[in-house]
């Protein structure tokens, strides 16, 4: 039976990065994902906001251009608030290309990835698979989303909060748009969040989330309803993808590590609670969670665990949060228009702007403690 330090479940870019961060550390890392490929199975837009792309290096040629404009649209969909930003704020990437490029650093770090490979369970270190070997794991990292069976058998926090969203997502004529990101607010097709159109001048990425429960003819029947006439919208000049999943938004989970292991992206409940972005956060955490864990693992003192605090991070979202039970409650019409309302004013666009444009979406993880747990 194989023994490793480290087994990862969940070859998203949380679970590839982390795994990749332990192999440097010279740590025997596994990483499982029950998809066969890298490109199934997308539950993300792929959109990057600029402080991800000043902080981390991503591959240019997997982004696509730029985009400052952000239009702003009540449920009647007329009189648009447009926020130009002097800075690109958001590049959106092929999100199947970049989880490839993360497995191949992960891999050229030392990390082994099986694709295919479905995670059953585990308890006092063994790991059992469907229709694999089991191995012993000293150390299990879950990766594996918002409705994490990691999380589960390791007795930490799941969440419990969650919007449904789908996507639709296909390729534009070179040219004929300019980059902008269109987000409508409009419980009927979207309660609880927004609709959305994005196109970087190659792709259109056309969607919708909201609470499930307020969903009731299904989300994929609202995203239809919504992409008939969604503003902005260019027309298909090829395959029309489908992406759609769980968004967890109730904020970090408190519980993320114990000494069996912990959480990250996804299943950690990393995803900001307001914008429901989670690129950012889950290439943050993955930096605090390698180096806890490599710290863990080489010095065997549980007190590293507690670095990886989940209600730390709660504490600086209190802000956040108050806005998505804010946001939650905007359930009518009226209602609706009376909030894009209030953004038309100088106080209003300056708070939104700071939300779309603004530089602490996420907390930052400490670089310090980071640093001061690298191998030597």
């Amino acid at each position: 039976m194989r023994t490793v330090d480290v087994l990862v479940v969940g070859a998203g870019l949380a679970g590839l990065r982390t795994a990749r961060l332990l192999a440097l550390r010279e740590l025997d890392v596994m990483v499982v994902d029950r998809r066969r490929s890298l490109s199934a199975g997308i539950r993300t837009t792929g959109i990057f906001v600029r402080r991800t792309l000043e902080d981390f290096d991503l591959p240019d040629e997997l982004l696509g251009p730029g985009v400052r404009d952000v239009l702003l649209y009540p449920p009647s969909r007329r009189a648009p608030i447009r926020l130009t930003s002097e800075r690109d704020e958001y590049r959106v990437a092929d999100m199947a290309a970049v989880y490839e490029d993360a497995r191949r650093a992960a891999e050229s770090a030392g990390a082994r990835v099986f694709m295919g490979v479905r995670y059953v369970g585990a308890s006092m270190g063994l790991v059992q698979f469907a229709g694999a070997e089991p191995v012993r794991a000293r150390f299990i990292v879950g990766a594996d989303g918002a409705r994490s069976r990691v999380a589960r058998d390791l007795g930490l926090d799941v969440n419990r909060r969650f919007l449904v969203g789908a996507e639709i997502v296909h390729p534009v004529a070179s040219g004929t748009t300019t980059p902008a990101f269109h987000c409508v607010l409009d419980p009927r097709v979207a309660p609880g969040y927004l609709g959305w159109v994005i196109d970087d001048g190659r792709h259109a990425h056309v969607g919708v989330a909201g609470y499930p429960g307020a969903m009731r003819s299904g989300v994929r029947h609202l995203l239809d309803a919504f992409a008939a006439d969604a503003p902005g919208r260019a027309a298909p000049t090829g395959p029309v993808e489908r992406r759609g999943g769980p968004i967890p938004v109730g904020g970090v989970l408190r519980r993320l590590a114990c000494p069996a292991g912990l959480l990250v992206g996804d299943a950690a409940g990393a995803v900001s609670p307001l914008t429901a972005g989670g690129l950012d956060p889950c290439l943050r955490m993955s930096e605090l969670a390698a180096a806890v864990a490599a710290g863990y693992l080489r010095t065997g003192d549980q007190r590293m665990l507690s670095l990886y605090d989940g209600g730390a991070l709660r504490s600086r979202f209190r802000g956040r949060l108050l806005l998505r039970r804010v946001f939650a409650g905007i359930r009518s019409r009226a209602a609706a228009e009376a909030a894009v309302a209030v953004l038309r004013g100088r106080a209003g666009r300056a708070v939104a702007a700071r939300i779309l444009f603004g530089d602490g979406s996420f907390p930052g993880v400490n670089p310090q403690l980071v640093d001061a747990m690298r191998p030597v």
